[in-house]
């Protein structure tokens, strides 16, 4: 039987497997994160039908001929080159700009993805399209430990920011240094008890000549008189303990002109509820909570993989490591060869569907190229066989 028939038929499995992972791509132009995959072709073995001889003193040597059995395909390739960023809004959405993967768990199985799309299950577990648990450190007290086991990400939607009671309160601001003598200025601010309960402190700057003196609780506690020279405060002493609260006003000037002076800054809150979250670039969850307070809930693990060519599609996104893709090394985003995390975006397909058209055609004609050499061997064939009538 003619070498060229099978030669065909190799061709033609080949080219049809070159169709199938174009066609693969096209479908795939609009999902998430998706990866596009190359063909690679190779020849298979070739028949010796002379071999080389080595040069004589009277005779040149020869090549080897060889007839060729075949194509076949070498490997599937995918290309984990970046995709464009796609504005999405939705807070639970994220992008991973550079190298790494998310972390996910299904069931028994550690899985990885670049798809950031994910979505709040009733449990305030962050999860993929199909359920896979998303991996990172959860804070205990706003405080993340990285670098020890990873778990599953939670957003406590009924977590309490705890009540913390005022210890310090600061004055800024100008006391305005034309003011007559017996001036009175009353500044309120809210301070907090151990369990969140508001109370109001009233301060009393009073124009002395000395400077100004300062009263509390409505002028029955005296503090001390507060001294200026060319606006700047001179006296010594200016932090004052009211109730249990240091009060600092050695911020106040006292310049002409301006009556700016009032409490700032003061560190007690009542207890609050988890309102909102805001991811930054590290991939830290912060929530927002109803009292003003800010605090870590989590941080999401990035994994990233000596040889993410080795790693095998698993469906939904997902990628599963093998021992040729390596173990995976879990980090923490932008630190090392991690990229960082972008809220509120997608990463899209990096499918280019002008090389996947011309991929198709290259791979149509190859399949019609192989198909022309069957019927060419068999025309040959039928020739043969005609020679007996």
């Amino acid at each position: 039987m003619l070498r060229s028939l099978y030669s065909g038929i190799s061709g033609l499995r080949s080219h049809q497997t070159m169709l199938d992972v174009t066609g693969n791509n096209i479908a795939n132009v609009n999902t998430t994160a998706f990866k596009s995959s190359a063909t690679q072709f190779q020849d298979t073995l070739s028949q010796l039908t002379q071999g080389a001889a080595g040069p004589q003193a009277e005779q040149g040597g020869t090549n080897p001929a060889q007839i060729g059995l075949g194509v076949r395909v070498a490997g599937i390739s995918t290309n984990f080159a970046q995709g464009s960023a796609q504005a999405t809004g939705r807070s639970t959405d994220m992008m991973i700009s550079g190298d790494g993967f998310f972390v996910t768990r299904s069931g028994g199985d550690t899985l990885y993805t670049r798809a950031g799309n994910f979505d709040i299950d009733p449990q305030g577990r962050l999860v993929t399209p199909d359920g896979s648990i998303v991996q990172g450190w959860t804070a205990q007290n706003g405080v993340i430990q990285d670098g020890g086991a990873i778990g599953n990400i939670s957003l406590p939607l009924d977590s309490l920011s705890p009540a913390v009671p005022t210890g310090t309160a600061t004055f800024g601001g100008n006391l305005p240094s034309e003011a007559e003598v017996g001036t009175t200025l009353v500044r309120d601010t809210q301070v907090f008890d151990a369990d969140g309960n508001p109370a109001t402190l009233t301060f009393t700057f009073t124009r002395s000549a000395d400077g100004w003196d300062v009263s509390a609780d409505g002028g029955t506690t005296t503090l001390g008189t507060l001294e200026f020279t060319e606006g700047a405060l001179t006296s010594t002493g200016n932090v004052f303990d009211v109730d249990g609260i240091d009060v600092d006003m050695t911020q106040l000037t006292g310049f002409a002109g301006l009556t700016t002076a009032s409490v700032t800054n003061q560190d007690g809150r009542k207890a609050g509820t988890l309102q909102s979250f805001t991811l930054s670039a590290d991939g830290t969850l912060v929530g927002s909570f109803s009292n003003g307070a800010s605090e870590a809930i989590g941080r999401i693990a990035l994994a990233n993989f000596a040889n993410p060519g080795g790693l095998e599609k698993a469906g939904n996104s997902s990628y599963r490591a093998t021992f040729n893709s390596g173990n995976p090394e879990l980090g923490t985003a932008g630190n090392g060869a991690l990229g960082k995390l972008t809220a509120g975006a997608l990463e899209m397909s990096n499918v280019d569907l002008s090389q996947e058209f011309t991929n198709l055609i290259v791979a149509q004609r190859g399949f019609q190229a192989n198909a022309r050499i069957i019927t060419t061997s068999d025309e040959v064939l039928q020739e043969l066989t005609n020679l007996k009538r």
